[in-house]
């Protein structure tokens, strides 16, 4: 019987691993070329694998709920297309890995980054821990983990596994490692070895603050809402974001009246030759993108003590899914496109992005971030860093305001089209000086607006 393995493909250059959601098809089943066999998710993307090779599926190599990282094998595929093997395949890695659907404190991704850097990093015990004389499997990457980390054999025995037939998985490990400072939190599971361990001396510093979760009391009618997965994935995006980087945003108040009322003329002979529309967020990403050509420094990522400054000006726009998510696809090289191709890729990544149909290298290399927070009527926002970029911009709604304009007669009061633009940024890398000037460089091509403009 020929087998082959059915693997996880590379779905952009930044993501390692995904997480399988649903089996399309069953142990037994046949399957066609490229016909999808299951569905998986990254961070914020959903999509299929499809198979390789026709034939039978006669192996399931992982569980709804485990994460597996890109390049491994997922199943088994009977390329003869012979009857359905009844045996389990052998395989030489194992299966048992984290899953993203357990309940538990999962650190964010600042602490599993560093967790595993020790780990990678981390010399071999002169007694390395093994399964030999455990009750239970523990899979390489769990063992490394305690290993690095210096829990003893007997405390992870103690340890609670959510994974099949009770196996600690890496969350829960990783959860472990993260909490242990928490006083009563794993009293339980520190209780056994507490015998073997020698107290330290007692240190005059100051000790670490200790988060303490609170305790929310429920009222008669409250209701409680599981986050689900992408809404877990943003809460740690986020809180990792305001960690890194310390946060300043400088605002701007913009007269784009030219612009409006140019878009109003040529909006509807656009829809007819183009079938698209023309909204303003085509013009926006434009304007930030010719703004970052004059101060590309804006257009970096910081690396510890180092600075990378990207070549490439990828500009994600922030798009509001249908059940309330955020997911932000990117368009590769803006600073090359004229406005009728920004208006396409823009209206075709937002139409598609409503409705989870990205493919994860459309999120993904994003340099600098734009969010239109004037599409839900707000006038002024301070958005937060999509690490690792270094600076967002929030666009506020459009309104009819008096303004002071100077002509040559004296200085008038006019009904003009104003809008505020805020402009965050990670004050490590990016001073008030530049913050300021770039947005004020992004509000003057608004307000320069060519009035005579063709599209």
């Amino acid at each position: 019987m020929a087998e082959k393995p059915i693997v996880m493909p590379k779905m952009g250059e930044s993501i390692a691993e995904a997480t399988i959601i649903r089996w399309l098809k069953n142990e037994g089943d046949r399957v066609e070329k490229d016909e999808p066999i299951v569905e998986i998710a990254t961070d914020k993307v959903d999509s299929e694998i499809p198979s390789t090779e026709a034939g039978i599926l006669v192996k399931q190599l992982y569980q709804d709920g485990d994460v597996v990282k890109v390049g491994e094998p997922v199943a088994m595929i009977n390329t003869e297309g012979g009857a359905s093997a009844s045996a389990p395949v052998a395989t030489s890695a194992p299966v048992a890995t984290a899953s993203a659907a357990v309940e538990t404190s999962i650190p964010v991704e600042a602490a599993v980054a560093a967790i595993e850097k020790q780990i990678e990093s981390a010399q071999p015990l002169a007694e390395p821990m093994s399964n030999d004389g455990g009750s239970r499997f523990y899979s390489p990457l769990v063992l490394n983990i305690a290993r690095a980390e210096g829990i003893s054999m007997s405390q992870l025995e103690s340890l609670p596994g959510t994974g099949k037939e009770g196996r600690v998985t890496k969350a829960d490990i990783l959860d472990f490692v993260a909490n242990r400072g928490n006083g009563t939190a794993n009293a339980a599971v520190l209780a056994p070895a507490a015998a073997s361990i020698t107290p330290a001396p007692v240190s005059t510093q100051t000790p670490a603050k200790v988060e303490v979760k609170s305790s929310i009391s429920l009222n008669p009618g409250d209701e409680i809402i599981e986050m689900d997965r992408v809404r877990k994935m943003i809460a740690d995006h986020m809180v990792m974001s305001k960690h890194t980087s310390p946060h300043v945003t400088s605002f701007v108040e913009a007269d784009v009246t030219n612009l409006v009322n140019w878009r109003n003329r040529v909006k509807d002979s656009f829809k007819k030759r183009e079938g698209e529309n023309i909204t303003f967020t085509p013009i926006f990403i434009e304007a930030v993108a010719k703004a970052i050509k004059d101060f590309p420094l804006i257009n970096v990522s910081v690396d510890g003590s180092t600075i990378i400054k990207k070549k490439n000006i990828n500009i994600g726009m922030a798009v509001a899914q249908q059940n309330g998510n955020l997911i932000v696809p990117v368009i590769k090289n803006a600073d090359s496109m004229n406005l009728l191709g920004l208006t396409r890729i823009v209206n075709d990544l937002a139409g598609r992005a409503r409705i989870g149909k990205l493919v994860p290298d459309e999120i993904q290399g994003g340099t600098y971030t734009l969010t239109n927070v004037g599409s839900f009527g707000n006038v002024l926002g301070t958005p937060v860093i999509n690490q690792p970029q270094v600076a967002i911009m929030a666009v506020g709604a459009i309104r009819k305001k008096p303004a002071v304009l100077e002509t040559e007669f004296g200085d008038v009061i006019a009904i003009r089209h104003m809008m505020y633009l805020s402009h965050s940024y990670d004050h490590r890398v990016v001073d008030g000086a530049l913050g300021g000037m770039f947005v004020r460089r992004v509000a003057d091509y608004l307000e320069q607006w060519d009035v005579n403009r063709e599209i």
